[in-house]
C-alpha cells in the first residue's frame, strides 16, 4: 500500500552532521537501546553523519534505564538517557528502528504513526491481529519491515522469486544455519525466502511446506514442495542456501552473514530512505529499488 507522502523538517543537527556540512541529520530513535542489536543501533547512529540520536528506548524496570546512551555502549556521552518514555521520544523524531518485541512494535507503530515518524520494524513473530494492526498504521507514516534487515538477503529473496518463477518443475531445497543458540527453526530468513519462492508458484508456504531436519522422515517429495534443512553450532551468524534441483543440474544461490552488522546497516538504510517516500507499508526490496 502506498499512500499520501509524508513530509520532514527537521530542525535539530548533529555535530557530526555539521562538521560534515549537511544542512538536516534524521534524528533517529533506538528502541531496545539496552539490547545486543540497540547496542549496535545506538553505536552506528553515533558514528554516522546522516543521523543524530534522538531517543533510546527501554522497557520499564529495565537496569540500563537512566544511563547515557553513549556510555552504555563505550562511547563518549551522547546526552541521550535510556527512557520508557517513548511519546516524550517520538515527538522530536524523524525515525525509529525498532528490534524488539511484537508487542512493542505494535505500539511503536501507532505512536509513529501518530506522529508521521519513519518506523523501521526488524522484530518478528507478528500475530494476524498484529500484522492487521500494523498495517493500519502504515495509513499514515512509512513503515519499512522485514524479519531480516540485510541489504544482501533482499537481494536474494528476489533473485530467489526470479529463480522459481523461470524454472517451474525444480525442486527448491532451502538449508540454513545458525548458532547454537537459536531456537526457532526453520529461521524467519529461511521463509522469506521460502515465501519469495511461493509466491511465483501455485499454491501458498504453508501448502508447500515439508519438513526441517528435525522432523520425522516426510517421505517420498511431493511435487512443488518447498523443503526446509536447519542446522544449529558453533557462532554462526548466519547461512541461507536455496538449491533449485532440477533434472541434471542444480542452482545454489548462497548467502553468508559474516557480522550482525549487516542489518544495522540496511536499518539505517530503510530510515533513510523513509524520509523521501509517501506513507505506507514497505520491505527491504523497495529500499534497493527492486520491488516487483
Amino acid at each position: 500500500m502506498r499512500l499520501s507522502p509524508v513530509v520532514r523538517c527537521p530542525e535539530r543537527v548533529g555535530r557530526k552532521a555539521e562538521e560534515a556540512g549537511l544542512v538536516k541529520a534524521i534524528r533517529t530513535v533506538i528502541a531496545g537501546a539496552g539490547g545486543r542489536m540497540g547496542h549496535l543501533l545506538v553505536r552506528a547512529v553515533l558514528d554516522d553523519s546522516r543521523f543524530v540520536l534522538a531517543g533510546a528506548l527501554e522497557a520499564a524496570g529495565h537496569a540500563s534505564l537512566g544511563t547515557d546512551a553513549g556510555i552504555l555502549v563505550g562511547s563518549e556521552a551522547a546526552g541521550i538517557d535510556l527512557t520508557h518514555d517513548a511519546p516524550a521520544v517520538l515527538n522530536s523524531a524523524d525515525a525509529v528502528i525498532d528490534f524488539t518485541t511484537p508487542a512493542v512494535s505494535v505500539a511503536l507503530a501507532a505512536a509513529a504513526a501518530s506522529g508521521r515518524v519513519v518506523h523501521v520494524i526488524g522484530t518478528t513473530g507478528f500475530s494476524a491481529d498484529d500484522e492487521a494492526r500494523i498495517h493500519d498504521a502504515a495509513r499514515h507514516t512509512v513503515i519499512v519491515k522485514s524479519g531480516n534487515m540485510s541489504l544482501g538477503i533482499a537481494l536474494l529473496a528476489a533473485l530467489v522469486k526470479r529463480a522459481a518463477k523461470a524454472l517451474p518443475d525444480f525442486d527448491i531445497e532451502i538449508l540454513e544455519m545458525h548458532h547454537r543458540m537459536k531456537v526457532d527453526a526453520p529461521s524467519g530468513t529461511a521463509l522469506i525466502l521460502g515465501r519469495a519462492a511461493a509466491d511465483v508458484r501455485s499454491g501458498g508456504l504453508r501448502e508447500k511446506k515439508i519438513g526441517t531436519a528435525t522432523d520425522s522422515p516426510t517421505g517420498r517429495r511431493k511435487d512443488g514442495a518447498i523443503g526446509f534443512a536447519s542446522v544449529r553450532g558453533g557462532t554462526v551468524v548466519g547461512e541461507h542456501h536455496v538449491i533449485l534441483a532440477g533434472p541434471q543440474e542444480r542452482v545454489v544461490l548462497t548467502h553468508i552473514a559474516e557480522d550482525r552488522t549487516i542489518f544495522v546497516r540496511g536499518a539505517l538504510a530503510a530510515a533513510e530512505w523513509g524520509q523521501t517516500h509517501p506513507a505506507g507499508l514497505y520491505e527491504m526490496a523497495d529500499v534497493l529499488g527492486i520491488a516487483e
